[in-house]
């Protein structure tokens, strides 16, 4: 008797922090003043039958930018990161590409600790995604702009980040989960630097950063370019497969 094909397996990405990684590239104003996604698709970000994304209804369909239209749902969202990496690392995993979006424009690391809204609606979608198999492969983390206005916030940073880590590992059963974190391309110039000092100064087993500063911002000298959003997708799988691919 012929043995039913198993369904290919997923490599599974968490993509998370706040509005750069939900993606703001393309967002415009119209002449009413409202935002809206320009609709302009690179062909980096192109929908791909073996990249799925992981609805807000806890559904694994068919990704496609915006990636986080029903996760950041209170804003508008445009291109981000995650098409592009995953269009850049599919060829290189084994099965399909599989992207639980979970990044919300806006927030502050303390928003992110555990107890909070986020970081559980995170986890839970983390535990839920791979109930039909599949295994997370690695958490892709860009936040920090709104760490970066008071001096104690930045201060308190490092602390907060590597206690997120040493959480959603222990939360999710993954206590060597690779993270790959982005040092901030902007924010408030007051404190920037120092929370970039923090993203890039910590050392723990299976984290490591890619720096964002030079990237292309639109003109609020806040949010990346569509441009610069699939430049930092491809930055972060090259991390990924240089570091971790292999694991």
């Amino acid at each position: 008797m012929e043995e039913e094909a198993s369904p290919p397996t997923k490599q599974i990405f968490i993509l998370s922090g706040q509005s750069n990684m939900a993606g703001r590239g393309g967002v415009v104003r119209d002449h009413h003043n409202h935002k809206r996604w320009d609709g302009v698709l690179p062909p980096e970000c192109q929908p791909h039958p073996s990249i799925l994304r992981f609805s807000a209804a806890l559904r694994w369909e068919l990704a496609h930018e915006p990636l986080h239209a029903d996760i950041d749902s209170k804003k508008v969202c445009g291109v981000g990161p995650g098409m592009a990496f995953a269009n850049a690392v599919r060829g290189s995993v084994p099965g399909a590409v599989g992207l639980v979006p979970c990044a919300v424009g806006g927030t502050a690391i303390r928003e992110w600790a555990r107890g909070e809204e986020l970081y559980e609606n995170m986890v839970k979608r983390g535990k839920e995604c791979v109930k039909d198999g599949g295994e997370i492969k690695c958490l892709l983390w860009y936040q920090g702009e709104s760490d970066a206005s008071q001096e104690s916030d930045a201060v308190a940073y490092k602390g907060n980040m590597e206690k997120l880590i040493e959480n959603v590992r222990e939360d999710l059963g993954l206590p060597s989960l690779p993270i790959i974190q982005v040092a901030l391309a902007s924010g408030d110039h007051k404190y920037l630097e120092k929370v970039r000092e923090a993203q890039l100064g910590i050392s723990l087993p299976n984290v490591t950063c890619v720096d964002g500063m030079g990237l292309q911002l639109k003109e609020d000298n806040l949010h990346l370019t569509t441009e610069a959003q699939v430049k930092l997708g491809h930055m972060l799988a090259d991390a990924y497969l240089k570091h971790f691919a292999t694991l």
